[in-house]
């Protein structure tokens, strides 16, 4: 068997919230609550695993998403419509817009427990046809 990431562990101030933040943001549903976890399945069979944890423990992570032009409009439509601040760059110099980095589109926001959040449609670096 090949090496495959199954699931990680994502860590929030309230995991209902974010489980409900991602699920609304990117079209997906909650698939299982076991013990402290909710969790969420990705097209690949990955599940993010919310957790709850007190506040001034979480450590804030990057968490990227390559996803469809058409889950794209969808998710951007989202974040505009919810007021969520978002930037076309990491750095958060270019507030409310996207960026257009290899051919695809892309965009970064925080989701309520302070994990930078990125979505794009092309992998960096291109699709390496």
């Amino acid at each position: 068997m090949s090496v495959q990431l199954n699931h990680t562990i994502v860590h929030a101030r309230d995991n209902r919230e974010s489980a409900e933040f991602f699920a609304g943001l990117l079209g997906l549903e909650i698939t299982t609550e076991w013990g402290p976890f909710i969790a969420i399945a990705l097209s690949n069979g990955v599940t993010l695993d919310f957790a709850t944890i007190p506040a001034e423990k979480i450590t804030p992570q990057h968490y990227a998403f390559l996803i469809s032009e058409e889950e794209f409009d969808a998710a951007y439509a989202q974040i505009r419509e919810r007021g969520i601040e978002h930037y076309a760059d990491p750095m958060r110099q270019q507030p409310g817009t996207i960026n257009h980095h290899d051919g695809g589109r892309g965009v970064y926001f925080m989701d309520p427990s302070g994990h930078a959040m990125e979505l794009i449609t092309v992998p960096y670096g291109g699709w390496g046809e």
